[in-house]
């Protein structure tokens, strides 16, 4: 009886152990990293450039559900909530925080942690704004891309005064919460002067501004409008092309998106893409790489977007040279 009872033991125990082998294999396995990712404004808005960065995470090796986790969070269009979700997700300890959208996400970032590996995606200067030491050397944690849109404005005030070359005074909106509004708006001032047009600026930070912006065109006559390079411009594009279109007013944009919601033309880096290199940077730490030894990347696609309908519905002609340097044509 004892000694049945002792293999019986030994069996329970024997079967014990081999249940408790394969536990204590799956609890070494590494877990899998997870990915922080911000964004300033709304889920269906942010889709197409949250794609664009799992492409971007895929030619580094990295395929969500496979090897890395994503949680996306965003603010709404209300930037308060920025600090918050930051805050959030650094406890989790993310392995990477993309801040992306704008500087203001960026900054949020920067404030929440000091170790975790941030990836931006802005339009300023980082430099400017205090985001890192340099372009080449950024140091500490952060790193990303910028596609400078402030530096453009000049560009789309010359596209915009060829496509109506008797437009004058022409506004420009920019929402005074982003770093560098004041910047862009001085780019084209100073362009304008030398063109001989008159420049309006006209502000807005909330939904609710717009009607008074627009009020305000009406008022000091405005004849066409270039829409400053904001992500919360970008979330309330189809509000703005109808108040535009309102009016008459011709409008100049920074991305393709814009212009197909009903802006006349774009001008700007191609984001999506920008998007895609973000999801590249992550993915290279991810394996290892230090932020502050990744240089910080500029565009390298532009594009040069022109609605068709919106021109025939404003009663434009486009001019064939225009036409012949246009990326893409919306019909």
């Amino acid at each position: 009886m004892t000694a049945k009872m002792k293999r019986r033991e030994f069996i329970t125990l024997l079967g014990g152990a081999t249940l408790a082998w394969p536990l204590v294999t799956r609890a070494q396995q590494p877990a899998m990293p997870v990915i922080g990712f911000v964004r300033i404004t709304t889920p269906n808005e942010s889709a197409p450039f949250l794609a664009a960065f799992r492409r971007g995470l895929g030619e580094s090796g990295y395929v969500e559900g496979q090897n890395v986790a994503i949680e996306d969070r965003y603010a709404f269009n209300e930037v308060d909530r920025l600090p918050a979700l930051m805050a959030e997700l650094v406890g989790r300890r993310v392995a990477v925080l993309a801040a992306t959208g704008g500087t203001i996400s960026a900054r949020a970032a920067k404030s929440a942690t000091s170790t975790i590996p941030i990836v931006f995606t802005i339009g300023d200067d980082p430099v400017k704004v205090g985001l890192v030491a340099s372009l080449n050397k950024p140091g500490g944690n952060l790193t990303g891309l910028s596609v400078f849109g402030s530096r453009l404005g000049s560009k789309r005030l010359g596209l915009l005064h060829e496509m109506v070359p008797t437009a004058s005074p022409i506004a420009i909106l920019v929402n005074p919460t982003n770093p560098e509004a004041e910047d862009e708006a001085k780019d084209i001032q100073d362009t304008a002067r030398s063109l001989g047009l008159q420049i309006l600026v006209v502000r807005a930070s909330k939904a609710n501004d717009l009607n008074g912006a627009f009020e305000t065109l009406v008022q000091q006559q405005a004849r066409a409008l270039i829409v400053g390079g904001d992500t919360f411009f970008t979330g309330q594009r189809s509000h703005i092309s109808i108040l535009a279109a309102r009016l008459g007013l011709p409008t100049m944009w920074n991305t393709r998106i814009e212009a197909e919601a009903g802006g006349l033309m774009s001008y700007g880096a191609n984001i999506p893409d920008v998007y895609r290199r973000a999801g590249v940077v992550a993915g290279q730490v991810l394996k290892g790489a230090k932020p502050a030894d990744l240089p910080i990347q500029l565009p390298t696609v532009f594009d040069l977007v022109i609605n068709i309908r919106t021109a025939k519905t404003l009663g434009l002609e486009v001019p064939p040279t225009l036409l012949a340097r246009a990326d893409e044509v919306i019909e």
